[in-house]
C-alpha cells in the first residue's frame, strides 16, 4: 500500500480513538487539488474539484438503498439568515460557514465543534449586502482554511485551532463592496471577487500569495473613468463598448460575485462576471454598446490575470441577468468530436455550452421560460424582443432579477450525462425609475429601476422546479416541480442519485437518470445551500447545511411568505443505518497494510529480478501468484533453506528472516487477490 494511505489511515484511528481535534488535514497542496477527484473520501475544493461537477463516484448510498438513509449526527450553527456554504471534507473533519461569515470545523463522524471563528463584522455593514449576509463557504491550502468576510476581508485561519494567520482588506471598505463568494485555490494562489453593483461599485477579481497574503494581481472586469490610463489592453478594448454617461461614477458594476473555475491542463481561470451599475442601460451607456465585460465568462492566466478570452451571455445587460452562476468544466462528445467545454445556466435562462479553449460558442438553450430574447444559433448572440425593453413604462420579462438559476449549485453525472439545474420560475417587472440620481452612500440602492414593481410579486407568480439537463441536444431529459422556486444546490453521485434541499425544509433523493423520487427527510428549515458526500471508516456520508434566506427571503415579499421553517442554522449528515468501523478494527487494518507495505518493499528488493515486478512474472520465469497450495505451505523453506536449489532457486537465508519471508508471502498472496489470479492454475 502507499505509504500515504498508510499516513491517512494512521490519521483516522488517532482522530476516532482520541477524539475530535486529536487530528487534522493532511498537506493539501497544488498537487493534491489536481488529483481531487481520486480522492473518493473527500471534498477537497468548492466544486470537489477543479471542474465543479460536485459529482462523487461514491456508491455505497445508491438508488437500490437510499430509503434506508437516516440522519447520522447534527450540528446547530446558533446563527439564523441564510446559509449557502457547500461543506469542505478533508481528513476527517468538515470545513462550513454560516451567516456573518462565520467559520466552523467540525468533526465529520459525530458532528461534534472543533473551532469556532467570528469574524466580528459590524452588523451595520449588512446594509450594503443587497442578498443577505451569507457565505458561499472557504478554501483549504497547507493548514489554511481561507474565508471571504462579508467587510471585505480575506482571511487566512490556522486549521488546528481557527486563529487568524494573516488577513487583508480586498476591498474600499468605504464604498458598498461585500464578500459572499467562497475563495479557490489555483498554484499557490488565493482568488476571491466581491459583490455590490446593487450598490454601485466596479468589478474585479484579485489574486493573494495564499501563504503570505500579498496581493499578486487585481484584474477590473469594466473599464474606469476613461480620462485616466486603463489598466490593461482588454480594459481599453472595452471602454469602447460602453458609450455616453458617466458610469465610473457609480461604478459600473460587474462584480465577480461567485464563480471561478480553473483548467490546470490549459492553465486558465475561469471567471463569471455580474449585472452593470445601474441595471438599467440608458442611465449607465445611454448611448448604446454591449457594456463589455459584463455579464460575461471571462477565461484569464493564473500567474498575471491577464484576459485571454470573453464571452458575453447578456450583452448591454438591462435586466441584472449576471453570469456569474456556477460554471462546469467537461469534456463531452458533441457532433462526434470530442471538445473541452465549460457550461452554465446564467440568470438570463439560457443554457450555454462553450468551447472552453477559446471561448468559441457551441449552443444554447432555454432551461426555463425566457420571454426576453431568443438566440442565434450562429452567434451565440441573443436576440431582444423589443416587449423586454423598458425606455419608457413597464415591462414584464421571464426570467427576472432572481434568475432562471441563480448562484445555487448545479451538478453535472458523467454517467448520465445530465446536468442538474435548481431551477426558478419568477415573472418579473421593469420600470425605470422617473429620474436616476446616483445616491452615494454605502446603503442606497443605485439600480435605476422603480422598486415599487416589486410589490406585483405573488405566491401565483413564482414556482421552482430541477430539470435534468441534456447539454448535447440542449433539451431537458426530465422535470421535478416545485412549488415555490429558491430551492438548494444539488449533488450527484455514482450511486445514480441527484440530492436537492427545498425551500419546505426536505432533503430530497431521485433517481439520476429518470428523476423518480426514493427518499426525503425533513431538516426543519430550508435547504438552498448544495450539499456534498464523504467517505470515513468504511461508511458514506451525505451532508448538507439547512438555513432560510438569501435574496428570494429578503425581499420575496409575499411570494416568500411561510417558507424557509424555523429559519436556524444546522450541519446534517445523512448514512445508511450500521455502526462504522470501530478504532480497534481500524488498528487492525492499518498493522495488515503495514504489513503489506513492508512486504512489497522485501520482495522488490530481494525477488523482482526473477519473479517481476508487482509480483507479475515474464512467461518463462515462475510468478508466483500462481503456486499450489502447497508451494505456498513450504514457502519459507524455499526462500530460507534452498529446498529448490536445484530448480535455481538460492537460499535468502543470510539476507531475510522468518518474518521477513512472512511479510513477503502475504504480499504475494495479496497480490494474487488483488489479480483475481486462482493459486495452481495455468498461465
Amino acid at each position: 500500500m502507499h505509504r500515504r494511505a498508510v499516513l491517512v489511515l494512521r490519521a483516522l484511528v488517532v482522530l476516532t480513538a482520541l477524539g475530535a481535534g486529536a487530528a487534522f488535514a493532511a498537506e493539501v497542496d497544488d498537487a493534491r487539488l489536481r488529483a481531487a477527484d481520486k480522492e473518493n473520501e473527500a471534498w477537497l475544493t468548492h466544486g470537489r474539484t477543479y471542474a465543479e461537477q460536485r459529482y462523487s463516484p461514491l456508491d455505497q448510498i445508491n438508488e437500490s438503498n437510499v430509503e434506508n438513509l437516516i440522519p447520522a449526527w447534527t450540528f446547530e450553527t446558533g446563527l439564523k439568515r441564510g446559509h449557502e456554504a457547500t461543506p469542505i471534507v478533508i481528513d476527517g473533519v468538515l470545513y462550513i460557514t454560516g451567516s456573518w461569515s462565520h467559520v466552523f470545523a467540525v468533526d465529520a463522524r459525530t458532528g461534534k465543534e472543533i473551532w469556532h471563528y467570528d469574524p466580528k463584522v459590524n452588523p451595520l455593514d449588512g446594509r450594503k449586502a443587497c442578498c443577505d449576509v451569507v457565505n458561499r463557504g472557504v478554501a483549504f491550502y497547507k493548514g489554511k482554511v481561507y474565508v471571504g468576510v462579508l467587510d471585505g476581508r480575506l482571511e487566512a485561519l490556522d486549521a488546528k485551532t481557527g486563529k487568524v494567520v494573516w488577513s487583508v482588506v480586498t476591498v474600499d471598505q468605504s464604498k458598498p463592496y461585500t464578500i459572499t463568494g467562497a475563495p479557490r485555490i489555483v498554484e499557490g494562489k488565493v482568488l476571491i471577487g466581491n459583490g455590490g453593483a446593487e450598490l454601485g461599485v466596479r468589478g474585479y477579481v484579485s489574486a493573494y500569495d495564499a501563504l503570505t497574503g500579498k496581493q499578486v494581481w487585481r484584474t477590473y472586469t469594466v473599464p474606469g473613468d476613461p480620462s485616466k490610463p486603463f489598466e490593461s489592453k482588454a480594459l481599453e478594448t472595452a471602454a469602447k463598448t460602453w458609450s455616453g454617461g458617466e458610469w465610473w461614477k457609480v461604478g459600473g458594476g460587474g462584480t465577480a460575485w461567485d464563480a471561478i473555475t480553473y483548467d490546470p491542463e490549459l492553465k486558465l481561470v475561469y471567471v463569471g462576471t455580474g449585472n452593470g451599475s445601474p441595471w438599467t442601460r440608458y442611465a449607465r451607456s445611454p448611448g448604446g454598446g454591449d457594456n463589455l465585460y459584463l455579464s460575461s465568462i471571462l477565461a484569464l492566466k493564473p500567474d498575471t490575470g491577464e484576459l485571454v478570452w470573453h464571452y458575453q451571455t447578456t450583452p448591454g445587460d438591462n435586466w441584472d441577468f449576471t453570469a456569474t452562476q456556477p460554471l462546469i468544466l467537461a469534456d463531452l462528445s458533441i457532433d462526434g468530436k470530442p471538445r473541452k467545454v465549460i457550461m452554465q445556466a446564467p440568470k438570463n435562462g439560457f443554457f450555454y455550452v462553450i468551447d472552453r479553449t477559446n471561448g468559441t460558442f457551441i449552443s444554447a438553450g432555454t432551461y426555463v421560460k425566457v420571454s426576453w430574447a431568443s438566440m442565434d444559433q450562429k452567434t451565440g448572440r441573443p436576440i431582444e424582443n423589443k416587449t423586454a425593453d423598458y425606455p419608457e413604462g413597464l415591462a414584464l420579462v421571464q426570467p427576472t432579477a432572481f434568475g432562471g438559476h441563480n448562484w445555487h449549485p448545479m451538478s453535472f453525472n458523467p454517467k448520465t450525462g445530465l446536468v442538474y439545474i435548481p431551477a426558478h420560475e419568477v415573472l418579473g417587472a421593469y420600470k425605470r425609475a422617473p429620474a436616476f440620481e446616483y445616491k452615494n452612500d454605502p446603503g442606497k440602492w443605485n439600480t435605476g429601476t422603480d422598486f415599487n414593481v416589486y410589490g406585483l410579486l405573488t405566491r401565483g407568480a413564482v414556482s421552482g422546479r430541477l430539470v435534468a439537463w441534456d447539454p448535447v441536444k440542449q433539451e431537458a431529459r426530465w422535470t421535478h416541480f416545485y412549488a415555490n422556486p429558491w430551492n438548494g444546490g444539488t449533488l450527484t453521485t455514482g450511486g445514480n442519485l441527484v440530492f436537492q434541499g427545498a425551500t419546505d425544509g426536505r432533503y430530497i433523493a431521485y433517481r439520476a437518470s429518470d428523476g423518480k423520487q426514493l427518499w426525503e427527510e425533513q431538516t426543519g428549515s430550508a435547504v438552498i445551500a448544495g450539499g456534498v458526500t464523504y467517505m470515513l471508516d468504511g461508511k458514506q456520508y451525505v451532508t448538507v447545511l439547512a438555513g432560510w434566506g438569501g435574496a428570494f427571503g429578503l425581499v420575496g415579499g409575499e411570494a416568500a411568505q411561510g417558507l424557509g421553517g424555523d429559519g436556524k442554522g444546522r450541519l446534517i449528515a445523512y448514512a445508511l443505518p450500521g455502526a462504522p468501523i470501530k478504532p480497534s478494527q481500524v488498528v487492525d487494518l492499518i498493522t495488515k497494510q503495514d504489513e503489506l507495505s513492508l512486504g512489497e518493499r522485501l520482495y522488490h528488493e530481494n525477488c523482482v529480478v526473477c519473479h517481476g515486478g508487482s509480483v507479475v512474472a515474464m512467461g518463462a520465469m515462475p510468478d508466483l501468484r500462481y503456486s499450489t497450495p502447497e508451494v505456498r505451505t513450504i514457502f519459507a523453506d524455499i526462500v530460507l533453506r534452498g529446498v529448490f536449489r536445484g530448480k535455481g532457486m538460492p537460499s535468502f537465508e543470510k539476507f531475510l528472516s522468518e518474518a521477513d519471508v512472512a511479510k513477503i508471502k502475504a504480499y504475494v498472496e495479496h497480490r494474487q487477490q488483488q489479480t483475481g489470479v486462482q493459486p495452481g492454475q495455468a498461465r
